[in-house]
């Protein structure tokens, strides 16, 4: 007799629904086994034939970090395009390519942390490349397409699953894991929620990062709004992965537990379900929660909710399915059909020529067929890559994009390098010895799960002297920071031995070891290498770092070397003499994406550097036929007002240079637009902390200065009119109509925006605030009738009187345009909708937070897991306004919830004789409050103000009698 086949268990069954197959998974784990899934890298239960798992793949613009792929460009030029089928076929194609480079390499994880949707609403913030947009709407509308393509059709299965980076309210790398955004009411949910919410709503989102920083000054990683607002926006289980490090941070850096078991299971129990901690090491990660476990913080239904929820995700990924999983890539025909394809590198150059924006054009574009044009710039012959791309399998810099479309005969070449020697104080000069025989191989090509973690090379000889020395590329970066590159192409950089080679394809890691700072000493300069800290000296075994607290003083062997600067050519003589033969300059400026603005670092400036000016002023004065072409991850403040043409692209991937030069050569017509203001300077910027974009009048919605260029600003070589507008309300919604021809003499997309002001509010409101957008094709001639249909809720704003959305009724402008300022047409609506009324203090007191006006203040955590208090900013008194609170007929008292020491002044309409109070002693801790009453006669309505002094937290504030 043969044994019967014991029945499959039932998380085999693909006959039943997920949520009771992963019920049935999770009860066949052990508390041990379910512990260790937390972690990042899940390890394999092999009596249960389930295999290992990663949370976490990079996909920002392509499959990051695992060697070839396919590069688009960077997330702030995708939001560029305004275009979101565009984006979902980006999307499409990374998720496709991130199945087929697994089929060949494991490591490769289909849970991909994409998109970034924090807003882009300080232009200095560091990641600036890796946002959309300023505004929520089009950060939403981008990143719903980008997670549709991500996802996949199927109404099963998905190709990968997406996860939105950084909950909540992060625009900075200064201090990014110390740092608390204050961020009230009505800027939280009319700004920083919204671009997650209207994504997640969307049904495309596998879950969400919290992001390093502290709001209201609880960490993100334990933010009560994971369960609070997010948690409530799907029904589908949302996957909450720390950022790498994050868990640590909470007792390491912040401070705000005081052992590592207990922030384990505070953030476990706010929602948080993998932990990106150690690396791959996931043995501290699970003793915490085993500590946490045995003392009680934590009970096993709170990880059975983290379990279930990471194994959701792999249901939906097809794991347990694979016979049924429509996005399986088996075999090298699949990998073939999905990886590099001819239809990817198509939709890369797609891309890039659609995420041009056209500036400024006086006529000079596009350029004649026929001109001798000179490209220069330090970027003009570059295809620079970012932190979160991956490698390159194709390349094209503006250069070779100009050479290809114009022929190389009609096109001149200047980089604008400051070509130098470094004399030592011997007499002899820095010398690159060749590579002979040395491997060559480009970095990143054999993946790396942590790229931080990639070496240096040390197979090349270190630099030595001589009496003649090697001439090498400098560039001035920025602030002093340097790049020296030899004559074969390799950047001056530092391995781990300390040794200084020319080994580096490109700057670029974590810490970047290819920039160095000249830093005046006697008669020379010091060399000091950022990376290390160290200054260069020269030793019998080569040229190396000293340590960084050796002296030049010094007489040991170890001293610093004392170099003189000996420049044998200025870069600005080199692009005048390339620009004076030429018939048309194009200049090729902007940022290195490693280097001065990048993650862990913040721009201090709008300003190009000083060596870009340098190089556009002289190839200006060389040939007042002069195109600006910036190829940067951020805006600049530039002056536009002396060249004839402007044009601004993100890095844009491998198809770059290819499509910049189509669009200088007509061959496509610019139609990008900008997806976040460019401001005229420095002095237009609020402070990089400041998150009150509705107080201190940020981004275009509240901006009232005169921008550079303003948001959704783009030009176009054809001309298009507008008319026939109209608008009507119906059934709770707003429903806009009007024509869009195109009276140009090419065809050309042009991108109609519909924007939205409140004519008689109540509160702030902003100036105008996208409603819609679409971007449209039409040849010369034709018209297109276009329509936009929006929900009246879109006009709503959230009422701190209420705490909750309300629609105001009365008159609202519909602007419908070709940027926020380029208005066309416009016609005024009145909404139906709930009336302004008065605050009802006696009956509900004031939540602290809920202020109408506030200066000198920040909010800060009410207590560890939930709620919020407002304190002066150190050193300063605060003051809150509360608009239109109803006493109704009449209070006698007031009650102030308090913690810590300082007083309370209380007075209505700016009346001059304050109620004040303040605690007899201080209470025992910032979460100890009391509850303070004094005597206060108000009946009717009146503007109440508080001023708070010291170091005072208050909760609350409430009336009696």
């Amino acid at each position: 007799m043969t044994a019967s086949t014991p029945p499959a268990p039932e998380f085999r069954d693909p006959r039943l629904p997920f949520a009771k197959r992963v019920d049935d998974l999770l009860a066949r784990l052990t508390l041990d086994e379910k512990t260790a899934f937390l972690h990042q890298f899940a390890p394999a239960v092999e009596r249960l034939g389930v295999a290992a798992f990663r949370t976490g793949q990079e996909a920002l613009h392509g499959v990051a970090w695992m060697g070839p792929a396919t590069v688009f460009p960077q997330a702030v030029g995708l939001g560029a395009t305004w275009n979101e089928d565009l984006v979902r076929r980006v999307g499409e194609a990374v998720s496709r390519e991130a199945r087929a480079m697994r089929a060949r390499d494991d490591r490769v994880g289909l849970n991909v942390w994409s998109p970034t949707v924090n807003l882009l609403r300080h232009p200095l913030w560091g990641r600036n490349e890796e946002g959309y947009s300023e505004d929520p709407g089009l950060t939403s509308a981008i990143a719903t397409a980008y997670t549709r393509g991500l996802r996949g059709g199927h109404p099963t299965y998905w190709r990968t699953a997406p996860v939105l980076k950084h909950w909540l309210a992060h625009n900075n790398e200064t201090d990014r894991d110390t740092s608390s955004a204050s961020v009230r009411p009505r800027v939280l949910h009319e700004y920083d929620l919204r671009a997650f919410r209207e994504t997640v709503e969307a049904g495309a989102v596998a879950g969400v990062m919290p992001a390093y920083n502290l709001v209201n000054g609880r960490p993100n990683h334990v933010s009560p709004y994971l369960d609070r607002q997010l948690r409530t926006w799907t029904r589908d289980d949302l996957l909450v992965c720390s950022d790498a490090g994050a868990p640590s941070n909470l007792v390491d850096s912040e401070h705000y537990f005081d052992t590592h078991e207990e922030a384990t299971a505070a953030a476990l129990r706010a929602g948080v379900d993998s932990f990106t901690d150690h690396g791959t090491d996931s043995s501290k990660i699970v003793a915490r929660v085993r500590g946490a476990l045995e003392q009680g913080l934590l009970t096993e239904a709170d990880v059975d909710a983290a379990v279930r929820r990471q194994l959701s995700v792999r249901f939906r990924l097809g794991e347990f399915d694979p016979e049924h999983d429509p996005h399986a890539v088996t075999d090298a025909e699949d990998v073939a059909a999905a990886f590099d394809t001819p239809a990817h590198r198509e939709l890369a150059r797609e891309a890039a020529e659609q995420a041009v924006v056209l500036l400024k054009n006086d006529g000079v574009l596009p350029l004649a067929p026929d001109a001798r044009i000179a490209v220069v710039g330090l970027l003009a012959d570059e295809c620079k890559l970012d932190w979160y791309s991956g490698t390159l399998i194709h390349r094209s810099t503006p250069l070779e994009g100009v050479y290809e479309r114009f022929g190389a005969e009609r096109v001149s070449f200047a980089e604008g390098v400051d070509r130098v020697r470094l004399r030592t104080a011997a007499g002899t000069f820095l010398h690159v010895l060749p590579s002979d025989g040395a491997a060559d191989r480009a970095a990143g090509a054999e993946g790396a799960l942590d790229p931080a973690l990639l070496a240096g090379r040390t197979d090349l000889p270190p630099l030595t002297t001589d009496a003649t020395g090697t001439e090498l590329a400098l560039v001035d970066w920025g602030e002093g920071l340097l790049t020296l590159r030899a004559p074969d192409g390799r950047y001056l950089s530092v391995a781990e031995d300390g040794f200084v080679r020319a080994s580096a394809d490109q700057p670029g890691g974590w810490v970047v070891q290819e920039t160095f700072r000249l830093e005046p000493h006697g008669d020379g300069h010091l060399l000091r290498h950022t990376g290390t800290g160290g200054h260069v000296r020269v030793a019998a075994d080569g040229v190396k770092v000293a340590a960084p607290d050796a002296s030049a003083a010094s007489s040991t062997a170890g001293a610093p070397e004392v170099f003189e600067l000996v420049v044998t050519e200025r870069g600005e003589d080199a692009v005048a003499r390339a620009a004076a033969g030429a018939d048309v300059v194009v200049v090729v400026a902007g940022n290195d994406p490693h280097i001065n603005g990048r993650e862990t670092e913040d721009r201090t400036t709008l300003r190009l550097p000083a060596h870009q000016e340098r190089l556009l002023r002289a190839a200006r004065a060389a040939n007042p036929e002069t195109v600006l072409a910036l190829t940067s991850a951020y805006p600049y403040a530039v002056d536009a007002q002396a060249l004839p043409a402007v044009l601004w692209t993100a890095h844009g991937g491998q198809a770059a240079g290819t499509a910049l030069a189509r669009v200088l050569a007509g061959d496509v017509s610019p139609a990008g637009r900008l997806p976040q203001t460019w401001y005229a300077d420095d002095a237009d910027l609020p402070a990089l902390l400041d998150y009150d974009v509705i107080g201190s009048r940020q981004t275009y919605l509240y901006f009232e200065g005169t921008p550079l260029f303003p948001f959704g600003h783009g030009l176009s070589y054809a001309s298009f009119a507008y008319a026939d507008l109209s608008a009507r309300v119906e059934a709770g919604r707003v429903s806009v109509s009007f024509t869009v021809t195109n009276t140009g003499d090419v065809t050309a997309d042009e991108v109609p925006q519909l924007y939205v002001r409140a004519e008689d509010p109540s509160v702030p409101r902003p100036r105008r605030e996208l409603l819609a957008h679409r971007r449209i094709t039409l040849a010369p001639g034709a018209t297109a009738d276009v329509s936009f249909d929006v929900p009246s809720s879109a006009l709503a704003f959230w009422d701190v009187a209420l705490d909750r959305w309300r629609l105001e009724p009365g008159p609202y402008a519909l602007l419908v345009g070709a940027s926020c300022e380029d208005v066309r047409l416009s016609a005024t609506v009145t909404l139906d909708g709930e009336p302004t009324a008065p605050r009802p203090v006696r009956e509900r007191g004031l939540a602290a937070a809920g202020f109408d006006e506030q200066s000198g203040t920040e909010i800060v955590d009410l207590t560890k897991t939930t709620g919020d208090a407002v304190t002066p900013v150190a050193g300063r008194t605060g003051e809150l306004l509360y608009r239109a609170c109803d006493f109704g007929a009449g209070v006698g008292g007031v009650t102030v919830s308090v913690a810590g020491e300082g007083t309370v002044e209380i007075t209505l309409d700016g009346g001059p004789a304050p109620v004040v109070l303040s605690p007899d002693k201080p209470t025992p801790g910032p979460y100890a409050y009391t509850e303070l009453r004094a005597a206060l006669a108000a009946e009717g309505v009146h503007d109440l103000r508080i001023r708070l002094r010291g170091a005072l937290r208050l909760a609350h504030v409430g009336f009696s009698g």
